[in-house]
């Protein structure tokens, strides 16, 4: 753990914490801390005298908390949220992967590399007929075609992919419910 004169901000392909990581953290949330971490999701530049004006605390006590919610490991990083389709990439696909059974040392392999590709935007195990599934975005169908029959399934371990590919996006949020 980061020393408390810095923040504990993790970086793109850190590991995220395990459950009752975030069970012990989120214990100890309270209303203000709640709408701290509500208004940051929502306004992650927001200067620390605007964040402060916005949850009603003095700018003093809003930086201490802010500071501990980071340490703390509540807030893992601050991103911009790029539009894809304006930087090139107007292809977005969930990729349904089916493992071969019996081959964990492929499993470990395959997901060390999913991590290294750029084309993968998150990657889920999951419960049901397949065994991970995949955001992974593309400049057309053709380069998605090629990621999936020249990469993705030339991984170690990997038995089948079945794609589906997003026609229209409805709602995409990374921000969360903070009310429960």
């Amino acid at each position: 753990m980061q020393s408390t004169s810095q923040t504990a901000v993790r970086a793109p392909g850190d590991a995220a914490p395990n459950a009752v990581d975030v069970a012990s953290a989120a214990a100890g949330l309270d209303q203000i801390d709640r709408r701290i971490l509500a208004y940051l999701q929502m306004h992650g530049r927001a200067s620390n005298l605007e964040l402060a004006e916005a949850v009603h605390l003095s700018a003093a006590q809003c930086n201490r908390r802010h500071r501990r919610l980071e340490e703390r490991g509540l807030i893992r990083r601050y991103e911009a949220r790029l539009d894809s389709a304006r930087v090139g990439l107007g292809v977005l696909a969930f990729v349904h992967v089916t493992m071969e059974r019996g081959h964990m040392r492929d499993i470990l392999k395959f997901r060390g590399l999913v991590g290294d590709l750029t084309q993968v935007q998150e990657c889920y195990a999951v419960t049901g007929d397949f065994d991970y599934v995949l955001k992974v975005v593309a400049r057309d169908l053709k380069a998605l075609s090629d990621f999936l029959l020249g990469t993705l399934m030339q991984l170690p371990g990997v038995n089948g992919v079945r794609s589906s590919v997003c026609l229209d996006e409805i709602k995409a949020t990374s921000a969360l419910p903070l009310e429960h």
